[in-house]
């Protein structure tokens, strides 16, 4: 985060980060149809995955600022891009993306730090640890392909045998916004 005068506040980090969120879900979503029409069904499958989670994290930062009673503005999408040269790219691609939420995910927890917000800074900290695991994840799968040496039968049977979207119940999860039920 570079050095300037005045800094920008943690809410509004959050919501440059909730613009992101949003935009990361549909670069996920470009990327699983580029997946899906070159007939690579894993990588495929792991990208909507993906794109799910990302969507799900910037409904969970939605509900945050909604719950602190702040101004919660959803504005349109970064640049989105749908072709790639070679699977590799695409995935080289996905994970400087991932590489990027961790460097503006620190910023936040700086910026809530800076602020005094204790809650922000605790609200973050799942986010860090969640991020820590997808970056991991794209990092093991650009090697998988790179050691594939072109043969992408072998990375979608890797991601069949070790990257099965896993539905696991989170308790510690903050809640999504649009999830409250109606009686």
């Amino acid at each position: 985060m570079p050095d300037t005068e005045v800094a920008e506040s943690f809410p509004d980090l959050l919501r440059a980060q909730i613009r992101q969120g949003f935009t990361a879900a549909q670069q996920y979503l470009a990327a699983a149809v580029y997946f899906d029409s070159l007939r690579l069904p894993q990588l495929a499958g792991h990208s909507y995955g993906r794109s799910r989670e990302q969507h799900a994290h910037a409904l969970r930062m939605v509900q945050y600022l909604l719950d602190r009673d702040l101004d919660v503005r959803i504005s349109g999408l970064d640049e989105i891009h749908s072709t790639f040269e070679s699977p590799r790219a695409a995935i080289a691609f996905l994970l400087e993306t991932e590489q990027a939420r961790s460097t503006m995910l620190g910023g936040l927890v700086r910026a809530a730090r800076a602020d005094g917000d204790y809650l922000g800074e605790r609200f973050i900290q799942w986010f860090l640890e969640e991020q820590v695991r997808d970056t991991a994840g794209m990092t093991t799968l650009l090697s998988v392909l790179d050691r594939a040496a072109g043969e992408l039968f072998d990375v979608e049977e890797f991601i069949a045998r070790e990257l099965r979207v896993r539905h696991r119940a989170d308790t510690r999860a903050p809640r999504m916004a649009g999830t409250a039920r109606i009686n």
